[in-house]
């Protein structure tokens, strides 16, 4: 069955549309307007080994916060739809990535019941124009809508790039492990309650 699909988001603040597939190759065509955004989108595609098509347009004559969040929300919808009734995958990921200095762990489960943990302090506000709040932004609505339990940790790190890019390749690893086939359990959810 194809782990695909396409999702749409419009609204006064932003236009988006979004093609992921769980089982791609990490190709990525990726436009938000907001580069270091767009690069770390593509750490979670390559990491991850899902394919991205993204198109955003959002209001940044404001600020970056309506299009990084929303861009989160279309994210989480997009890995909820594709991932479909979650039998047969390992449902659980973690990884741990370290980047020179820097050091992070991302823990997944793909439960169904959406909460996010985030511990990471940033030592700058801004790389280049990007504001590392907005990581924590963007993985709650990925969180929230894709109703998984993510859990993020930043156990060292001083340069704010190195954290920022350490946390999006640990949850593409995660998230890759979390939706793999599980061979010794392919036709079953993996829950005692029977649904995910």
């Amino acid at each position: 069955m194809s782990r695909e699909c396409t999702v749409e988001r419009s609204t006064n603040e932003t236009q988006i549309v979004m093609s992921l597939n769980l089982d791609g190759s990490g190709k990525t065509e990726i436009e938000s307007g907001i580069g270091f955004f767009d690069h770390m989108l593509e750490q979670i595609a390559r990491h991850g080994l899902v394919d991205i098509t993204l198109k955003a347009q959002g209001d940044l004559e404001i600020d970056d916060h309506h299009t990084v969040e929303d861009v989160g929300i279309v994210f989480g919808q997009a890995l909820a739809e594709s991932v479909g009734d979650k039998k047969g995958i390992k449902r659980y990921g973690h990884c741990y990535v370290p980047l020179d200095e820097s050091l992070s762990r991302v823990v997944i489960d793909l439960s169904g019941r959406p909460h996010l943990s985030f511990n990471a302090t940033f030592t700058r506000s801004l790389i280049g124009g990007f504001e590392t709040e907005l990581v924590r932004e963007f993985f709650q609505g990925v969180a929230n809508h894709a109703a998984m339990t993510l859990h993020i940790d930043n156990i060292r790190g001083i340069n704010s790039h190195h954290i920022t890019e350490t946390i999006f390749k640990a949850f593409g690893r995660a998230l890759r492990m979390a939706l793999e086939n599980d061979v010794r359990m392919p036709d079953m959810i993996p829950s005692t309650k029977g649904s995910l």
